[in-house]
């Protein structure tokens, strides 16, 4: 097999190699979400995120816990952290302030008290019209904006997510076509269909 370069290209999008050779699949079962309360900040977030969020702040108010609240009443949704990126507020310096606890079934039975967003369980509820952050939505995958407006895609790998690792190595399931829904959301499905032909002409090439 050829050996594939570490930096590919889509449009104005720089795409890290292992976004299309690394498998991944979240188990839900073994992390139960761990990743929205795990790390020492928020997620990133737009400011028209930002926005969103506080339109449907009331909707998800109940979801939250009383020191996420508190949070909230005493700082805002968000907040500059220590590498000058806006996030969302955190609570005893790693949990998301929107993260709440349920019981869902992802097909293979109930999974009880499952780390959530409580923006996504609302949406999906057909309660609010914004879902969750993009950064969110996208991880592994974290954006970067560089230079000439290019924006970088790069895979970032956290023992929180072994098990989405195995998961995606025994279902054999690329993280770009883990992600395949939020990556249209955020670049368009124009640009996500160049991506698979991208991919196709790699596997023809031998890169792959």
């Amino acid at each position: 097999m050829k050996q594939l370069p570490s930096i590919l290209q889509v449009e104005d999008v720089l795409i890290s190699a292992d976004i299309l050779t690394e498998r991944f699949c979240c188990d839900l079962n073994v992390c139960k979400g761990e990743c929205c309360i795990e790390g020492d900040a928020g997620a990133p977030v737009t400011l028209d995120e930002i926005a969103a969020i506080e339109d449907s702040l009331d909707v998800v108010w109940p979801d939250m816990s009383a020191s996420a609240q508190s949070v909230v009443d005493r700082q805002g949704v968000s907040y500059i952290d220590q590498e000058g990126d806006l996030v969302t507020s955190i609570v005893n310096g790693k949990d998301c302030v929107f993260t709440c606890y349920d019981t869902i079934d992802v097909g293979d039975g109930p999974i009880h008290h499952c780390c959530l967003c409580a923006f996504e369980k609302a949406f999906r509820a057909g309660r609010i019209s914004f879902c969750k952050p993009i950064s969110c939505a996208l991880y592994p995958i974290r954006e970067k904006k560089l230079g000439m407006n290019l924006i970088g895609l790069n895979y970032n790998r956290w023992d929180v997510c072994k098990c989405a690792r195995e998961k995606g190595a025994q279902l054999d399931i690329p993280v770009y076509r883990f992600l395949k829904e939020p990556l249209i959301r955020r670049f368009g499905e124009r640009w996500y269909g160049q991506l698979e032909t991208l991919v196709s002409e790699l596997h023809e090439q031998g890169y792959l």
